[in-house]
């Protein structure tokens, strides 16, 4: 154990909560019931008006699962997993939402989260080891342990459009969607971005609207959803089935129920290859991405064969050819960003209300009081949707003034990429533990959140057991954990493609260089590593 020296141990005042957490999405309400188990007395402020995180403000037309149902919710209650139903392979925002508010009301969680209350600032109190939390309309609470749960994709950018602020008709990020019905009917309706939030969009409101234009500045990769409601039967084969598909995701790379098959694409015939991507192409989620050949994401031969199997695809489901074209990445392979999921994405180009216009050909000059002006032309509208993403894994990171000790700024010390011991824990933070930050392993989300959680609350239960009131990283702990990570993205098609997982939005000043944001190792290897140094008493860490 890496102790505190004698004469570092400081008088310390009782703060008003053992912990505080940031955050009462999944990550948050499930640290704040294993927490309760500890007996800590816990605080939970949270900036929206209910739980729920990412399906509280993710209210988009379509928004929906790309996990499987069942193996999304949580799994540390049996006589929950019981109660609940759900109704579809793929939940929607909706559905998803009252699981959240379901599970709130089911364990009383409500009665220790703060809602409306965003956090501003969190400054860790060097002479009393303690935090301190300042909120939006400056109130101030302290703590013990800070925990951050406030997510990977949970902040919203803007384009930098000039003019953006001018539109008089309603417009809105998907990612703050208004909670009341949105009127599509007979409206002029442009959406700006394809990632994964506008294809579940344009798909959705394709129907509504009156025209549709698609403004389109990277084609990226989608694949069937082929989602379906649960029947009884199914419903019941679930619940017995929970102990085996809860095993399945521990062992998965991505704690998906996929995982990649153990062949290379060229082991195999160009038939039986054909074949294979035929019966991915026909089956539910994510099979075709995370249980495809070993080599499709780390060889560029191997990728090709499902890129221009995925093209072909394409092509065959857009009638105008130019269209389709368009809609074909040329500038990454399959895969290589994390894959949207769609039901009939595709086919909206066949209807005569629906435009795509490629930004590359003709970019956006600026937003107008009508509508949108592009290098060739004006376009009136009614409805603007900024389907335009997150900054993401860092980004909420950084909409907080977080200082660890000596007064170190979090920002400063992520200028160059985020440097983390175990995804867990930043160095010079003391006290401050996270919750699917950098470095974590991520994959189907709520199967991490649970580990994380774990893992932080064990770390606690030794703390109390032992009278800690310090506990931080080491510069070398985090410097190896950091090495580590960047060195698991080598070889990877992935770490070579602008997107969110390589740091890159264009919307956010400092953000066009690539980093290594994400632990791209397997989830056992993760948990087996963390579960080690839980297992030495947490010798790596500097505790007090």
């Amino acid at each position: 154990m890496a102790a505190l020296r004698q004469d570092d141990t400081a008088q310390t005042a009782a703060p008003d909560y053992d912990v505080i957490i940031i955050g009462a999405g999944l990550s948050g309400m499930y640290q704040l019931y294993r927490l309760r188990e500890l007996g800590l007395k816990t605080r939970v402020f949270e900036a929206g008006t209910g739980v729920g995180g990412t399906w509280y403000w993710n209210r988009y037309p379509g928004a929906r699962f790309d996990s499987e149902s069942y193996s999304y919710g949580y799994s540390f209650s049996k006589e929950l997993l019981q109660e609940w139903e759900w109704s579809e392979h793929f939940a929607g925002q909706p559905e998803t939402l009252r699981y959240c508010n379901y599970v709130a009301d089911k364990f009383d969680l409500r009665r220790d989260i703060q809602f409306e209350s965003r956090i501003t600032a969190a400054i860790y109190q060097d002479d009393t080891r303690s935090w301190q939390i300042t909120l939006e309309n400056g109130a101030r609470h302290s703590c013990r342990f800070l925990i951050t749960a406030i997510g990977p994709l949970s902040t919203p950018t803007l384009p930098r459009i000039e003019g953006r602020d001018d539109f008089k008709g309603q417009s809105f990020h998907t990612a703050r969607w208004p909670k009341g019905k949105v009127d599509f009917a007979g409206k002029r309706v442009a959406v700006i971005g394809t990632g994964a939030t506008g294809i579940q969009t344009i798909q959705t409101i394709a129907g509504e609207v009156g025209h549709l234009t698609v403004f389109q500045r990277t084609a990226n990769w989608a694949a069937p959803l082929h989602n379906g409601k649960i029947d009884t039967e199914t419903q019941a084969r679930i619940k017995a089935g929970y102990p085996e598909i809860f095993a399945r995701c521990k062992e998965t790379f991505a704690c998906f129920v996929h995982t990649p098959d153990p062949r290379g694409a060229f082991e195999v015939s160009d038939t039986e290859r054909e074949a294979f991507y035929e019966k991915l192409y026909g089956e539910r989620g994510f099979g075709i991405w995370q249980g495809n050949f070993r080599d499709i994401l780390i060889d560029r031969a191997a990728n090709a064969t499902i890129s221009d199997f995925v093209a072909r695809k394409i092509r065959e489901r857009v009638k105008n050819q130019a269209v389709a074209e368009k809609l074909i990445p040329k500038n990454h392979g399959f895969g290589t960003r994390r894959l949207p999921l769609e039901t009939f994405y595709y086919e909206v180009y066949n209807r005569d209300n629906v435009e795509l216009v490629d930004l590359l050909e003709t970019p956006i000059e600026k937003i107008t009081p009508e509508g949108i002006r592009t290098s060739q032309k004006d376009y009136a509208f009614d409805i603007i949707i900024y389907a335009t993403g997150f900054d993401a894994i860092t980004g909420s990171f950084d909409k907080i003034d977080f200082r660890g000790a000596h007064g170190a700024r979090l920002k400063e010390k992520w200028t160059h990429g985020p440097e983390t011991y175990l995804g867990l824990m930043v160095d010079g933070f003391p006290n401050m533990m996270m919750l699917m930050g950098p470095h974590t392993a991520l994959g189907n989300i709520p199967r991490s959140i649970e580990y994380s959680v774990d893992w932080v609350t064990g770390l606690l239960r030794f703390a109390l057991a032992k009278g800690l009131t310090f506990l931080d990283a080491t510069p070398e702990g985090a410097a190896g954990w950091t090495d580590h990570v960047k060195a698991l993205g080598t070889g990877l098609l992935s770490n070579e493609v602008d997107s969110w997982m390589t740091g890159i939005n264009r919307n956010v000043e400092g953000k066009q260089t690539r980093i290594v944001a994400r632990y791209s190792g397997s989830a056992p290897a993760y948990r087996e590593r963390c579960d080690a140094v839980a297992a030495q008493g947490y010798a790596e860490l500097r505790l007090g």
